[in-house]
């Protein structure tokens, strides 16, 4: 017992204290770049996917395997698909036949399922008839098929339907909001918007709240603020169900790190969370800001990264595309731990918050993942 436990420990510990690394292509061949820029594997795969859990899919020949972060393979090439490992888990094809496999590449004997599901973030779906369950990495069900539709899980909380009704559940199958919304959206500390009996509103243990005059309500961002519309403008409104910021604007997106990017008189702007204007309508597109402090924004036809002050610190020089790395991998542009990924002059690469560029830029780059 002893020795299951220390290996499940130093399985965490390896995961955690990996490093990042991004995929990158040139022309047909694809390896892989750390933090510094450096090729850490050589580009000598003919195709190859983003590292999970540790490792990452790699093609030889006609068939895939899974590499470490050295490059070296520890499940040989020998499946004619693959996904990502999850929690120590992945699904593959071989032979005709998808089935689970633990990191030796051994085949899993799960829970009979009428099709195969990937894990994410420590769970899968089994699905028997027209009902959708859970189980866990273990193969235990952790949910008897019991709803007609589960959407992936957003933190440790999915939405549920049944009789086309949305309710929310957590990781153990447990019912958080009951089963009876026309529409749900993603729970962030306590709360959704929601709507039902045709009123828009916010969810939460307690029952549901109708918001006076929404008619429409987007998802709470970390900063714990909603854009929502009213008589066709846009505002803002809190976890408890208050109109803070009155709707006078176009347009919006979420608030994070204080600031929302707001839309009016054909421009974007930023907004604080008492409404003011603090960084003026000049840009053609705006998006949020990250934890790097910066934020994408377009002047023209391209785009560039502003401070909190407004100061444009990265010229407008380029395209940008959603990343995926938001709190549950939304897809968010710009900046995530210290890098962006970008185009220029028909090439891929990486900048950092000063401005440079990571290493050298490729034909293709993939986010940074571990």
């Amino acid at each position: 017992m002893k020795r299951i436990v220390l290996l499940v420990v130093l399985f965490v510990l390896q995961i955690a204290t990996a490093q990042e690394l991004a995929l990158v292509g040139e022309g047909k061949t694809y390896g892989y770049i750390d933090k510094s820029g450096k090729e850490v594997i050589a580009l000598t795969f003919s195709k190859a996917g983003d590292f999970s859990d540790g490792v990452a899919a790699a093609l030889e020949g006609k068939k895939w395997g899974f590499i470490d972060s050295k490059g070296k393979w520890v499940i040989e090439p020998k499946f004619d698909r693959v996904k990502g490992f999850d929690s120590g888990v992945a699904v593959v094809l071989q032979d005709k036949e998808w089935f689970y496999i633990n990191k030796k590449g051994e085949k899993l004997d799960y829970p009979q399922t009428d099709k195969i599901y990937d894990f994410k973030g420590g769970v899968a779906f089994i699905k028997r008839g027209e009902k959708i369950g859970l189980i866990n990495a273990a193969g235990k069900v952790v949910l008897e098929p019991t709803y007609d539709i589960i959407k992936d899980f957003e933190g440790e909380f999915a939405r549920v339907r049944n009789n086309g009704q949305w309710g929310l559940i957590d990781k153990t199958g447990k019912l958080i909001i009951p089963v009876e919304y026309q529409d749900l959206g993603i729970y962030l500390n306590g709360v959704t918007q929601a709507k039902k009996n045709d009123q828009f509103g916010i969810a939460t243990t307690s029952g549901f709240k109708v918001i006076d005059g929404a008619e429409k309500i987007w998802d709470f961002s970390v900063d714990g603020l909603a854009y929502a519309k009213k008589e066709g403008k846009i505002g803002f409104i809190d976890a408890k169900g208050n109109w803070v910021i009155q709707p006078t604007f176009e347009k919006a997106r979420g608030f994070e790190n204080g600031l929302a990017p707001v839309f009016k008189d054909k421009k974007w702007g930023y907004i604080n969370k008492k409404g003011e204007v603090v960084i003026d309508f000049k840009y053609a597109d705006a998006e949020v800001f990250s934890k790097d402090g910066l934020a994408p924004v377009k002047d023209g036809k391209l785009w560039g990264f502003i401070d909190k002050t407004g100061k444009m610190t990265i010229p407008a020089e380029y395209h940008i595309t959603a990343g995926g790395f938001g709190l549950f991998n939304f897809e968010l542009k710009g900046f995530h731990n210290g890098v962006a990924r970008v185009k220029k002059d028909k090439k891929w690469g990486f900048l950092k918050t000063d401005g440079k560029v990571l290493g050298k830029w490729y034909d293709n780059v993939e986010l940074f993942s571990k």
